[in-house]
């Protein structure tokens, strides 16, 4: 009997509600935490960020075991554990007062992250109902922490502004450990997912693990797929690190600017939406061919626009949308154009070369406007970005059609 797409309701809510306090407390909290501690303890912005980039280093890293581990049945104490530990280290952060400890506590908490965010519940949701009928379950989940930042920001302020930062880190791995790490125990039950896919008559034997790998690594498609996420990583995490003085250089002022990286987030809410509404089984190399058009556009719309807030907003609408769609693309390209064996550890050896490049583009498009005097050099590389995650991808969905 086929499985149900998605894996039922109560499965992927609860993933889905684990995503969002995941994706609010250990990612979107990490600035605003902070900005704080700068106030209070003086540590300049570059030593703090290189906390979070030693541990998103470590995340991209720990990507492919991960995977791999998921492939092989521990996804249940694998996430609830690391949301556990994850809660435990956000204790330890806010018991900080070095930067030896802090740099510590941040590097363990990024290999928490590649054990709790998306990649690893695609994997979860792929094992459970197959990675040929994953979609719509992967689909969920983005919408659900696409609420995240709007969820937790203003909750994470208001604890830091009547609790401290000290006080709000508390509270947030109360949430890992009760909330995240509970509903990742509860809603992963190995034994309710689909048995491993049998060879039919005449065909080789499913792969997985470091196989599976070698094997997607002998398909042109993989390598496609792979410049295209890496240049993604290295186009969004610039973007994303730098936008906001990126458009006070422009000529907006702060109010303006905190106006049009207000959209982004609903937009990409609305257009993960859109796919799960309206192309929920249009085939992935079409649907991505499409959607990565959109990214070299938006990135000439950012650099030519007028400082005008209405048309820097509308340009951000159509890039948020467009981010939104492509993180689906992202969990399903390895089924639908690569293998549907391995799921997993295939998916964890193209995170992690991408995860790598989420932590060092900012860093990289920091130096570029440092030795170019402004943001149009860094607009410029950006854009050669979204270019090869074009080409990337279209080679990838050429090749994934033999």
């Amino acid at each position: 009997m086929k499985p149900a797409a998605g894996g039922g309701g109560w499965f992927i809510s609860a993933l889905g509600a684990a995503q969002l306090c995941s994706w609010g407390t250990l990612f979107y909290g990490f600035p605003l935490i902070a900005e704080a501690m700068r106030a209070e303890l003086g540590w300049s912005k570059a030593t703090l960020y290189g906390a979070a980039t030693l541990g998103m280093l470590l995340a991209g890293l720990a990507a492919y075991p991960v995977g791999a581990a998921i492939d092989r049945g521990h996804g249940r104490i694998l996430m609830s554990g690391a949301s556990v530990l994850a809660g435990l280290l956000l204790v330890a952060w806010s018991q900080v007062d070095g930067l030896v400890s802090f740099y510590a506590v941040l590097a363990v908490l990024g290999c928490m992250q590649a054990a709790t965010l998306y990649e690893p519940a695609f994997a979860v949701v792929a094992r459970r109902v197959g990675a040929a009928n994953a979609r719509r379950g992967i689909t969920a989940l983005t919408l659900w922490g696409g609420f995240a930042s709007t969820v937790f920001i203003p909750i994470i302020q208001f604890l830091i502004e009547t609790q401290g930062w000290r006080g709000a880190l508390l509270a947030m791995a109360a949430v890992n450990v009760i909330v995240c790490g509970g509903l990742n125990f509860l809603a992963i039950d190995q034994p309710r997912d689909v048995p491993v896919r049998a060879a039919e008559p005449g065909e080789p034997l499913p792969v997985a693990g470091r196989a599976a790998v070698a094997a997607a690594m002998r398909r042109p498609s993989f390598w496609g797929l792979m410049l295209a996420f890496v240049s993604y990583a290295f186009a969004f995490s610039s973007l994303t690190y730098h936008f906001f003085p990126l458009l006070l250089e422009r000529g907006l002022d702060s109010t303006g600017a905190v106006a049009v990286l207000t959209v982004i987030g609903p937009a990409q809410v609305a257009g993960r939406f859109l796919i799960g509404a309206f192309a929920p089984d249009a085939p992935l190399r079409w649907l991505g061919s499409a959607i990565v058009v959109v990214f070299p556009f938006a990135v000439i719309g950012f650099a030519l626009a007028p400082p005008d807030v209405l048309v820097i907003a509308a340009v951000a609408v159509f890039y948020g949308a467009a981010n939104g769609m492509i993180t689906i693309v992202r969990g399903m390209a390895v089924p639908e154009m690569v293998s549907r064996d391995g799921y997993g550890a295939i998916n964890g050896s193209l995170v992690a070369p991408m995860n790598v490049m989420t932590a060092l583009a900012p860093l990289g498009a920091a130096l570029l406007w440092q030795a170019s005097g402004g943001y149009g050099a860094v607009l410029g590389a950006i854009f050669a970005g979204s270019l090869t995650l074009c080409a990337g991808f279209w080679f990838a969905a050429w090749k994934a059609r033999v």
